[in-house]
């Protein structure tokens, strides 16, 4: 495809950064200018918008919401956003941050993406003369393991309408997941540190903590620089930011529930500012070692005055008394970090059980990683079973890097763990017991014909495929309808769990061989797709399509 130059992007939820490589000499650069930024991986993931919501001002850094002051109060509202990428995920809605009316997520991840492809634009532009974005730039996308294939359609449309892509189904585009991104990252750090904790055939874990999402992947170490997956990836959505969201509910046990609502609902920029304090003056320090803490005092008339008017009488009573001073100890600030945490190591704990071969090391990676107390704990659960739980240099920009890499080496990956069982829905004869809802024509019952289980280790471009009949002598065509299922077993394609992924519709020449025209049906599993293959053996005729493949977990 005339490929030169390979961008990846790590759209984040809290940060986002890019890097990129000429295939010609293929040292990884990691973009470090950002707009009021220099020397720094990442920058916000954040917009600001006019009054209307229709067009950017300001983006990353500079979008953050400032301090509220006297001279600006009448000029700030809620025209900064953040934290829609949550809007991707399958969370309750109730727990999505929310967006004002007249924004859908969709418009400001492609507005965000817009803005970010004019710095990647003139980035490539600026460092190789002659680059034709669309024809010679390869991007590459991180996304999270819990994304399933709506999500990498929705990136899709997005890319296009963020003028990244010059159509939604552009070849240049390819995702990979960002543990898959990450683990690829620490092996290559394993290579440049001559490290020999992990050896040929050894697995590792990568535990990729960000600001929204955690997700895990258990490899293998091959020989020849390659990877291989030996566990399903898990993740859950335990980052960085659901430590804020316990600092909003400890502020909430303090002011009243209705006090944080009141402020998220007219004034989300000023509670987002408050976060942001609450993030620079705490959450980044903490190590979980009393001895390096002290008492911190939360000015509520100095951070966030406008909380004030949303109290109940009761509690302004007793703030006024305090002079509107919340002191937090280290039991507090914990107990915001904890449950976060607590998640963090159970999944860990998920990882290494499900996993026959002994776990050589664990890379913590991510923004989240950084914190020193979550490399305490993890270490304190984990280090007399791990021999190495490895923090490696520059953590925040493992998948960004690591993706880099991928686009450059696509046959790094070797394998992967399916999530899901598939297979196609056929007809069989009428048995006592079968459900009424998938009875078919001429006495037959609609079925599920597993074609691969979850779980199983399928090397890229592996194919699964059976052979199939036409159900009546007549037919003139055949429709494969392909379903998904998160069980292991499943007998009928509308039991729970159970979704419909794509049909193949065939012809079927030859009506006068009746029955006797045998089709080869086949699932070929790539890199981020499924290529869905049927040929008549009869005839020798092909027929293909692809879906996007949901390799989350």
């Amino acid at each position: 495809m005339d490929i030169r130059v390979v961008v990846s992007i790590d759209f984040g939820t809290t940060f986002s950064g890019f890097a990129y490589s000429n295939r010609t000499s293929p040292e990884i650069i990691t973009n470090d200018v950002w707009p009021q930024q220099i020397g720094l991986l990442k920058t916000n993931t954040v917009l600001q918008y006019d009054s209307n919501y229709q067009n950017v001002i300001k983006w990353g850094n500079p979008a953050l919401v400032q301090k509220q002051t006297r001279r600006n109060k009448n000029s700030l509202s809620s025209k900064s956003v953040e934290l829609f990428k949550l809007h991707l995920g399958n969370i309750p809605q109730n727990e999505k941050p929310p967006l004002p009316h007249q924004l859908s997520y969709e418009k400001a991840i492609s507005d965000y993406l817009h803005e970010l492809g004019k710095l990647i634009k003139e980035t490539v532009s600026t460092r190789w003369h002659g680059i034709r974005f669309f024809d010679h730039v390869l991007l590459v996308i991180s996304i999270p393991a819990e994304f399933d294939d709506r999500v990498i359609d929705t990136m899709r449309k997005c890319l296009n309408n963020a003028g990244l892509t010059n159509s939604k189904d552009s070849k240049k585009v390819e995702f990979t997941t960002e543990p898959e991104a990450a683990a690829i990252y620490c092996m290559r750090n394993l290579k440049e540190q001559n490290n020999e904790m992990v050896p040929i055939n050894a697995s590792f874990m990568v535990v990729d903590c960000g600001g929204g999402t955690v997700d895990l992947t258990t490899r293998k170490l091959l020989k020849h620089n390659k990877l291989g997956e030996i566990t399903e990836r898990t993740g859950d959505y335990c980052g960085g930011s659901y430590v804020d969201r316990e600092f909003l509910k400890f502020l909430s046990r303090k002011l009243g529930e209705s006090t944080i609502n009141l402020l998220r609902e007219n004034n989300y920029g000023q509670m987002q500012y408050m976060i942001q304090q609450f993030c620079q003056k705490l959450k980044f320090h903490f190590t979980g070692n009393q001895n390096d803490f002290d008492s911190f005092e939360f000015d509520i008339e100095e951070i966030c005055p406008i909380l004030k008017q949303y109290c109940e009488d009761y509690i302004k009573e007793k703030m006024e008394e305090n002079d509107w001073i919340i002191d937090i100890n280290f039991e507090d600030l914990k107990s915001m970090f904890d449950p976060v945490v607590g998640k963090i190591i159970r999944l860990i704990r998920g990882q290494l059980n499900s996993s026959k071969d002994k776990c050589s090391a664990i890379f913590l990676v991510g923004g989240f990683s950084e914190s020193k107390y979550l490399q305490m704990r993890v270490k304190k659960e984990f280090g007399r079973l791990v021999p190495a739980i490895i923090v490696p240099k520059q953590p925040v920009s493992a998948i960004v890097r690591g993706a880099c890499d991928y686009g450059l080496e696509m046959s790094t990956i070797v394998d992967r763990a399916l999530k899901y069982t598939y297979g196609i829905r056929k007809v069989r004869d009428w048995k006592a017991g079968d459900p009424p809802s998938q009875k078919a024509l001429y006495n037959k019952t609609y079925v599920f014909d597993q074609l691969v289980k979850r779980g199983s280790i399928v090397g890229v471009n592996q194919e699964f495929s059976k052979i199939y009949r036409p159900s009546h002598p007549d037919d003139t065509n055949l429709n494969f309808a392909i379903y998904k299922t998160t069980e292991l077993n499943a007998e009928f394609c509308n039991e729970p769990g159970m979704t419909f992924h794509g049909a193949l519709k065939i012809d079927l020449p030859d009506v006068y061989l009746g029955k006797d025209r045998n089709i080869k049906f086949s699932l070929i599993f790539g890199k981020m797709e499924i290529v869905a293959s049927a040929k008549n053996l009869r005839n020798e005729k092909i027929y293909n399509t692809s879906f996007e493949l949901d390799l989350n977990s």
